[in-house]
């Protein structure tokens, strides 16, 4: 080969590698209603009339992507490494109910524009609950978040986060955009004003920006710099576009105008030039008409104040103290139509504040129990907010979840998961509905005891639940348990005291220190666990009439059987026999261990759990002195955590 020749072809391929590598492919839409033919849409996606992109409506848990049909090209083929780029679009959100938005929406490069299998509410259309994490589809994502979730470590309800292939985000930051000056403005994703955003990556330095601004204008400072190479996360080509949710909660999420580059800058949008919103449009129609027709004005007045009486009347108006609480408000008519106008066919039940009805979302397979307040009820908005707030943030196996809540003028109505198999006190007491049988009760303890060691230990604050019994355990369809009806619950930041002057409870599971001090503790929910730990044995109430004098209290009548050696007596007789000895008397024992009179003798809940799953050894139980002995009351070592292998106990009577 001749030189010329040898130098043509290296001048040639040259060429071809710049070529590649100043690769343009430049996206421009201002508004949606002449590319449509260049969207690839699925789920609730749609592109209105004026060119508006919505991603989801407002009905519940649903999902919506939006991407550009053809893929795109991401990598210099010669060596690998992703190319730089750059994304701006303006977009708005939407709520059903104002400042309450769910879940969000994400600017989105996939290696499928379809994303099949994804799930909708939390998973903003991208991921499901199997594939999260370990995802062979090459996500990357920057997600618009207005839903905070605590399984991926949200960080709150309006925030950026820059998400791959995982819904844990590997960034996130509150909101916010920065001012020429440099100053620095929270930022309401779920306003339902247009908010423009920009996404650039540089390759070179391997870095990802994010921009928001309310304006036309591009903002000097990111809120969100993340050093990150993407050459391992894309692959040669991909999907560009959107992916967006709803839950329980519904917000309408639209995309008014996109632009996008490859090795160049995205074009920003002069917000005024693209589709409005809806309702944006009519105010100077309405002007217009208000200054020519006076009785227009009056009728349009007198309109209004009906729309707003029914609307407080069905409890749709919301109050400033409600946007504090959580986590999902549904209007009063969705809860009247799901239980079918509250009919006495779907009554479960009674509780101490009112009346639970079965139900059916609308629109949805999703079975819900709905606890009514009564309008007597001495629980007002105050405790109202303390069980949303707390039991509403709360995500264990063994709890049962609050989905949402609502208020029609003094009436108040929570949304729980509903447990078909009804309360424990229905398998225990009187004429149960069925026999549980040992296996099933064993169980049922120690998912309680999980469920209360989260709340005591393993959530950010503790929580205090203040009425743990038999009948605030709900049996799911696999007779799995759950601790419920948090009314009562107290939360505190660990560490600090709680105080509360007024003494709640139900009797026989209320610690005897809760009389002196009104104060209730991590200590007087294991007291009320003890109870619940006997009455799961011994299949009768803590405290029993109809019994004999000596058997009258339950806890009593077990000591006595304990010291006496004849403890198996006390196991409820329906079992006929049928139960593990050893874990009858392991549940009797630790029961009493929990009884104790005095509260620091009593085990915490992560001990309690570690007994019960046979990892430590019970101490023995030693009748105390006549004399109650502080100092002696619970034996421990010198680090003051762990009991030595005996404890006394204080009986009641003490």
């Amino acid at each position: 080969m001749s030189r010329k020749l040898k130098l043509y072809l290296f001048l040639l391929l040259l060429a071809n590698q710049n070529h590649v590598l100043a690769q343009h492919d430049d996206l421009f839409f201002q508004g949606f209603d002449r590319v449509r033919n260049n969207m690839s849409l699925n789920g609730a996606a749609k592109i209105k009339k004026n060119g508006l992109l919505s991603l989801t409506n407002d009905s519940h848990s649903i999902l919506g992507h939006a991407f550009y049909s053809r893929p795109i090209k991401f990598k210099n083929s010669s060596n690998g490494k992703a190319f730089s780029f750059s994304s701006a679009f303006v977009f708005a959100v939407v709520p059903k109910y104002p400042n309450l938005g769910g879940h969000g929406l994400a600017f989105t490069l996939s290696t499928s524009s379809e994303l099949p299998g994804a799930f909708p509410r939390q998973y903003l259309g991208l991921l499901n609950k199997t594939v999260d994490g370990s995802f062979p589809g090459h996500i990357f994502a920057v997600e618009f978040d207005t839903h905070r979730d605590y399984d991926f470590f949200d960080i709150n309800d309006n925030h950026v986060g820059v998400n791959i292939n995982s819904m844990v985000s590997n960034k996130s930051v509150p909101a916010a955009y920065f001012l020429p000056d440099s100053e620095k403005k929270e930022l309401n994703l779920t306003s339902g004003k247009p908010i423009q955003a920009w996404v650039d990556y540089d390759s070179f330095k391997n870095q990802l920006e994010v921009r928001l601004s309310p304006f036309s204008t591009k903002p000097i400072h990111p809120i969100l710099s993340i050093d990150i190479d993407l050459s391992n996360i894309l692959n040669d080509s991909m999907y560009v576009g959107f992916s967006s949710s709803t839950g329980l909660l519904t917000s309408t999420h639209y995309v008014l105008g996109w632009s996008f580059s490859v090795n160049g800058e995205a074009k920003s949008f002069s917000i005024s030039s693209l589709p409005s919103l809806p309702g944006t449009k009519n105010l100077l129609v309405l002007v217009v008409c208000v200054s020519v027709a006076s009785t227009f004005v009056i009728i349009l007045g007198i309109a209004t104040s009906l729309y707003l009486f029914r609307k407080i009347k069905d409890g749709d108006m919301i109050e400033g103290w409600e946007l504090q609480v959580g986590p999902n408000r549904f209007s009063y008519q969705e809860l009247r139509k799901a239980t079918g106008g509250f009919r006495e066919k779907e009554l479960l039940g009674f509780g101490g504040f009112g009346k639970v009805y079965r139900g059916t979302l609308p629109n949805s397979d999703t079975p819900i129990a709905v606890k009514r307040f009564c309008h007597e009820s001495r629980q007002g908005l105050r405790e109202f907010s303390t069980e949303i707030t707390s039991i509403g943030r709360l995500r264990h196996k063994n709890l049962v979840r609050l989905l949402g809540w609502s208020r029609r003028g003094g009436e108040l109505l929570l949304v729980y998961d509903y447990m078909p198999n009804g309360s424990l006190d229905k398998y225990l007491f009187e004429k149960p509905k069925a026999i549980l049988k040992w296996e099933q009760r064993f169980k049922i303890v120690k998912d309680v005891a999980s469920g209360l060691l989260y709340l005591h230990e393993e959530w950010e604050q503790t929580v205090i639940h203040r009425d743990i019994k038999a009948a605030n355990v709900l049996l799911d369809s696999e007779l799995n348990g759950r601790l419920g009806d948090f009314g009562l619950a107290k939360l505190y930041e660990r560490g600090s005291n709680p105080i509360t002057t007024k003494v709640v409870g139900t009797l026989g599971y209320m610690a005897p220190e809760l009389t002196k001090t009104g104060k209730p503790t991590t200590s007087s929910d294991v007291f009320a666990f003890g109870a619940l730990l006997l009455e799961v044995v011994c299949g009768r109430r803590p405290i029993e009439p109809k019994a004999l004098p000596e058997e009258l209290i339950l806890v009593d009548w077990v000591w006595d059987k304990w010291k006496s050696g004849a403890i198996l007596d006390v196991v409820d007789p329906r079992l006929k026999g049928e139960f593990d000895e050893i874990e009858a008397v392991l549940l009797l024992k630790l029961g009493l261990m929990c009884s104790n009179y005095v509260p620091k003798a009593r085990p915490l809940m992560r001990k309690i759990v570690r007994y019960l799953e046979g990892e430590v050894a019970l101490p023995e139980l030693i009748a105390a002195p006549d004399v109650y002995d502080g100092e002696n009351a619970a034996a421990k070592t010198d680090s003051g955590d762990e009991l030595k292998d005996h404890m006394y106990f204080y009986p009641l009577s003490s």
